[in-house]
């Protein structure tokens, strides 16, 4: 495992990392700090270890194609930036171990499809599931089914309810979502400036891990680091039109409290719905933070738009480090509980140079002809 110096739990590096910034924190030097810092725990308080720590040696790989695996990819839901990404890194990856991945899900984030989609992949009788929970209590049973039935299961960012890793399940995967949390707050603050003002948060409505790690995050840091800056309103989106949730609740937001400076969104698909609202209220001076590098917040950016910065995750290399983790199932190789990416906080700046490594490809057309405007 890393160096504490280096990688600690979220609530001992937060304390450590506020304890040493005075009220009215810089910006710019936290937001420096949290790319070498994983300030996220796992689902059941997991200490992390760095996804660079997780490999296999040739000789393993040769191993493990000699096996004739498959695997299947069971996810939340699918159409997003994020999704696409983590997808293309399992699917790179596996391709590399040999192993052969028969079906890839969409559960439009509804519980009871997710465990409908679980049931019909397991009549192909996988090897691996590598899948995140929609629900952690709805799809516990469905989940350990599969366990039962010999599915070697890796999850991506939730564990079902009652899982011990090790035991019910090899490994969890994540990005420093709690990291990713305080850097779209200090991005915040960088945009208003010592001036501040009021602002509001748009939060996931669910019991879902990452996603409330990120909200207490962005709350945490706000409230410690910025008297400047004040929360006046919440709202939380069950989903599943996340887009068209978080229009309406910004919307409410912005005609009841006419001196809101800023709204976080909990993730980029949530923002996009801000955006829409902002524009339709008239509102382009709105700065808007959230989290996960897609494709219309990026655009919002290049231009100077109301989006003004993110927190990234890296689901590529999240993808990447599911599927090894699978691979060391395969091979009875003893792996760690909860295995975390660091937070790649993300501006106009360095916009171009953080696509490419979200997600091992140059940024799209869309995002670079947007970068002149």
């Amino acid at each position: 495992m890393m160096n504490r110096r280096t990688l600690l739990g979220g609530a001992a590096l937060l304390a450590l990392v506020l304890g040493a910034l005075p009220a009215a924190a810089d910006p710019a030097e936290a937001l420096a700090a949290l790319q070498d810092q994983v300030l996220s725990t796992g689902p059941n308080g997991e200490e992390p270890t760095a996804a660079s720590e997780v490999t296999l040696t040739d000789e393993e790989i040769e191993q493990i194609k000699g096996m004739g695996a498959t695997a299947a990819i069971v996810l939340h839901y699918g159409g997003n930036d994020w999704s696409r990404a983590q997808v293309a890194g399992l699917q790179d990856q596996f391709a590399k171990m040999g192993i052969e991945v028969i079906a890839v899900t969409d559960a439009g984030f509804k519980p009871e499809t997710q465990v409908a989609n679980l049931e019909t992949v397991m009549a192909q009788a996988p090897d691996i599931i590598v899948s995140i929970p929609t629900d952690p209590v709805a799809t516990a049973s469905a989940y350990r089914a599969a366990a039962e039935a010999g599915a070697k299961l890796v999850f991506m960012d939730n564990v079902p309810q009652g899982f011990t890793a090790g035991t019910d399940y090899v490994s969890s995967v994540s990005a420093d979502n709690y990291g990713n949390g305080v850097a779209a707050a200090h991005l915040m603050a960088q945009a208003l400036g010592e001036e501040g003002g009021e602002i509001g948060v748009i939060y996931h409505a669910a019991d879902f891990f990452v996603t409330r790690q990120r909200y207490d995050a962005f709350k945490a840091t706000i409230e410690e680091n910025y008297p400047n800056i004040q929360i006046v309103a919440e709202q939380g989106i069950g989903g599943p039109d996340f887009t068209g949730d978080a229009d309406k609740a910004a919307s409410a937001m912005l005609t009841s409290n006419p001196n809101l400076k800023g709204i976080w969104a909990v993730w980029d698909v949530p923002a996009e719905g801000v955006l829409s609202a902002a524009r339709a209220a008239g509102r382009d001076d709105i700065v808007i933070t959230t989290i996960d590098l897609g494709e219309n917040v990026a655009i919002s950016m290049a231009q100077g738009g109301p989006v003004y910065g993110l927190g990234a995750q890296r689901p590529f290399d999240q993808g990447v480090t599911e599927a090894i983790l699978a691979g060391y199932a395969l091979l009875d190789k003893e792996a760690p509980a909860f295995v975390a990416l660091p937070a790649l906080p993300v501006t106009k700046d360095n916009l171009l140079e953080a696509w490419e490594t979200v997600y091992h490809a140059p940024p799209t057309e869309n995002v670079t002809a947007s970068m002149g405007q």
